[in-house]
């Protein structure tokens, strides 16, 4: 019945598609965030639910539902009705990552329908001040002299965290037990208490810690440096690995069904937001890309970033724990 029900919903959205988007939106949209408060994600959507909530007229109610990767909330609103009013503030973990690495159920680019790319996020390796390696060279010479000895957390199985981990892993031949946790605030909190060796995390999640001296950074997982950790080299020219890009995306997805016209109404008030001064100065201290793709345009993206996570876990021979 559930499902009869969505049809004819969906059915009813095409036809009147054009009228829709010019009433859209008549009362507050619910933006659920597969993660915890604080994280990347969360941070980002809060600043552009906030500002689009001025240009739409409509408040954007952000609904945290953490839980496996991300996948649980991801989950909910691949199944919510497609009337516009129900979004995801999408992430690379469990929209591109996770469908190559588990099982998860929903199809990444058959039940969710592109709205905008908010940012790329640039990943950084953290570990407590105490351990002895100072760059990234070090890092790796003391992990091969003591094989499985040391410890890595990420903010889930199957998250970018986890797959950029054993990418340099496997790429550095070395090993490391993984210490899943639901969202990046707990995954930290033990790399700063020391229970746990390293992580990758976003600089806006880490920035605070790095700069307060709570733990140490010695490479980020992009082609050029953090513009908020203009220190800090990237893994590539910090070690002998050879090219290292490996970055995360945050955006927005609604249900498959949603009228195009809905989301172009979202897309460009987003990108309004995203070309915004003060909006990019913020993303950028928090070592976030601004982007602003249009639904085709990011439909394009998802694709090409479903197709490369799955040739890398699959030469990697990765799986969720």
């Amino acid at each position: 019945m559930r499902n009869v029900a969505r049809l004819f919903v969906m059915l009813a959205l095409v036809a009147t598609s054009t009228v829709l988007a010019q009433g859209y939106p008549d009362r507050p949209i619910k933006v659920i965030v597969p993660w915890p408060p604080g994280q990347a994600t969360d941070v980002v959507a809060r600043l552009l639910s906030e500002k689009l909530a001025l240009l739409l007229g409509q408040p954007l109610v952000i609904d945290n539902r953490p839980g496996a990767g991300g996948v649980i909330g991801s989950d909910a609103v691949s199944k919510a009705l497609p009337d516009g009013y129900t979004l995801l503030a999408g992430s690379s973990g469990p929209i591109s990552i996770s469908p190559n690495v588990q099982k998860v159920g929903y199809d990444p680019l058959r039940d969710f329908a592109p709205i905008s790319l908010f940012a790329n996020t640039t990943y950084v390796l953290v570990t407590h001040p105490s351990f002895p390696a100072s760059n990234m060279r070090e890092f790796i010479a003391l992990f091969r002299e003591s094989p499985s000895k040391d410890s890595y957390s990420s903010s889930g199985a199957g998250t970018t965290s986890h797959l950029i981990s054993e990418l340099l892993l496997s790429t550095a031949k070395i090993t490391a037990i993984h210490v899943p946790y639901k969202g990046s605030a707990p995954a930290l909190t033990d790399v700063v208490g020391g229970q746990v060796t390293f992580t990758f995390e976003t600089s806006a999640v880490v920035l605070s810690h790095v700069k307060s001296g709570r733990l140490k950074a010695l490479g980020v997982a992009s082609p050029n440096r953090a513009v908020s950790l203009p220190d800090v080299p990237t893994i590539a020219e910090a070690s002998d690995l050879g090219r290292f890009d490996m970055r995360g995306w945050i955006g927005l997805l609604a249900p498959t069904g949603m009228p195009l016209e809905l989301r172009i109404r979202l897309a460009t008030e987003s990108r309004k937001i995203l070309q915004s001064p003060e909006v990019r100065e913020r993303l950028n201290t928090l070592g976030l890309e601004p982007a602003g793709l249009m639904p085709e345009e990011f439909a394009e993206f998802l694709k090409d970033q479903n197709d490369r996570y799955a040739a890398i876990t699959k030469r990697a021979n990765l799986k969720a724990d």
